[in-house]
């Protein structure tokens, strides 16, 4: 009786400090949930308490910078819906607000601003509804409503995306990616939206990868002239084709020889064996750092949520893969919005700003809370070099592969490019920026599988060139 007993006891000693233990794993996680997953579960855009708290409540209005309304609250019943008077042209920017489906865009990013709600109390739950605005704040954008709409149209009906930056600041002006959906019919047209195969919901300037194509020489250019590897005067004879043993052949396009041009006649007809004897030259040691240089392995933050650019191992590079780098084919994949900067380093005497989206926070009474100011973010060449390479994209535009770009009255830079693409036609490409005495913007155009740069994109640019200069 007493061993029964006793094994009666040990048993209710083990249940004991079973449950003990599992209620020490609980609080350890309930603590770890509170403490260090409470941030990003307060932010996630599918979080239904916030989601319906902020129905109860007018949000604040995303405006562009002249003020125009790209989103604000509508009264219905007892609640808040949210409109979009811009529709499809600023949808992957400016984002959706769905109580099914939850955020995106600007409207999940800056959400605690537009509701007003206090992130520092939020942890207490529903308490903290008793504590918070009865209205939100406004977040002006950096936006320009007039050349978001003309880029939008500009691309028509093709897939592709355009950006365009104020070089000297770094303040995004137009951002456009197609194609698009319309926020308000978010809800009613989710099925639709989120199955459709060409991604809608994609915004292709910070999300899509790329090849660059010859628009990338402008930095091959640049890094011939740092390592000193060609001078302004030399010539190189290039032939159709180049031959690069043991079998590979880099040919130019529709096969043409240039005979003896020197860099800039090179940058201006796009030579592909120009370029890829330069990239030779230069090597995989300095062609890696050259892509350093201009930031191509960091990143410019979380606001604009950009994917990473994908580079290739440099150090295990054959010279096949070598020029076909430096002529923007082989692995190497990038973003619109990495192209824009590239061009903006040659328009900034050598200096990239940080890319911004957001100008400022004000109050429902125009009270300002918050502002953005512009960032330096890299110096990856001199001012010297930069003008160099600037006075040869002007030739690009004004005798060379991207005189589509050319506007009347204006020094525009430039450079044109067409990807090889192996899942369909070749990608049309033009990043530049305007006037090139005074650059007020830069920008970067891809036109997906459309063909050649010269003559799909570049004339999108000029018509955002000639917006955004107005």
């Amino acid at each position: 009786m007493r061993n029964d007993m006793n094994d009666l006891a040990k048993n209710i000693r083990k249940v004991a400090f079973g449950l003990l233990s599992l209620l020490v794993v609980l609080l350890f996680y309930l603590t770890y949930i509170q403490v260090v997953q409470s941030d990003f579960l307060i932010a996630h855009p599918l979080n239904r308490r916030t989601l319906e708290a902020s129905r109860m409540i007018p949000q604040g209005m995303i405006l562009d910078k002249s003020g125009e309304k790209l989103a604000y609250s509508k009264k219905v019943g007892d609640s808040f819906k949210r409109e979009y008077p811009y529709g499809s042209i600023a949808a992957q920017v400016v984002g959706y607000d769905s109580i099914t489906y939850g955020r995106s865009g600007v409207e999940s990013t800056f959400n605690s601003d537009l509701t007003g709600n206090n992130t520092s109390i939020a942890h207490l739950g529903a308490v903290s509804h008793l504590f918070t605005n009865r209205s939100g704040n406004n977040v002006v954008l950096t936006l320009d409503a007039t050349v978001q709409e003309t880029a939008y149209k500009a691309l028509g009906n093709h897939k592709g995306a355009i950006v365009a930056i104020n070089p000297n600041t770094g303040a995004i002006l137009a951002m456009v990616s197609k194609p698009s959906f319309d926020p308000n019919e978010i809800d009613q047209q989710w099925k639709r939206i989120s199955t459709d195969k060409n991604s809608p919901l994609l915004n292709r300037v910070t999300q899509g990868l790329y090849p660059p194509g010859s628009t990338l020489k402008v930095m091959i250019a640049e890094a011939a002239r740092r390592e000193k590897v060609i001078d302004l005067k030399e010539k190189i004879y290039c032939e159709a084709a180049l031959k690069i043993p043991p079998d590979y052949i880099l040919q130019e396009s529709h096969l043409e020889a240039y005979g003896n041009i020197n860099l800039e006649e090179a940058l201006a007809v796009s030579s592909n064996v120009f370029f890829g004897t330069l990239s030779l030259k230069l090597g995989y040691k300095k062609m890696k750092n050259t892509f350093e240089r201009f930031g191509f392995k960091r990143s410019v933050g979380q606001e604009l949520q950009e994917v990473a650019s994908h580079l290739p191992d440099f150090s295990s590079l054959g010279d096949g893969d070598l020029v076909q780098t430096g002529i923007g084919q082989g692995s190497l994949l990038v973003t619109p919005l990495r192209m824009a900067m590239l061009a903006s380093s040659f328009a900034n005497e050598g200096k990239i700003m940080r890319p911004y989206l957001v100008d400022k926070i004000t109050g429902l009474d125009g009270s300002l809370i918050k502002t953005f100011a512009p960032e330096e973010w890299l110096t990856p060449t001199t001012p010297q070099l930069a003008d160099e390479i600037s006075k040869m994209m002007v030739k690009v535009v004004r005798n060379g592969t991207g005189t589509a770009a050319s506007l009347p009255g204006v020094l525009v830079a430039g450079k044109t490019g067409t990807a090889e693409n192996s899942q369909g036609d070749s990608h049309a490409w033009f990043i530049g920026f305007a006037p090139a005495d005074n650059p007020q913007v830069a920008i970067a155009v891809i036109v997906e599988n459309a063909g050649f740069g010269g003559s799909i994109a570049a004339p999108m640019a000029r018509q955002v060139f000639k917006a955004a200069l107005q």
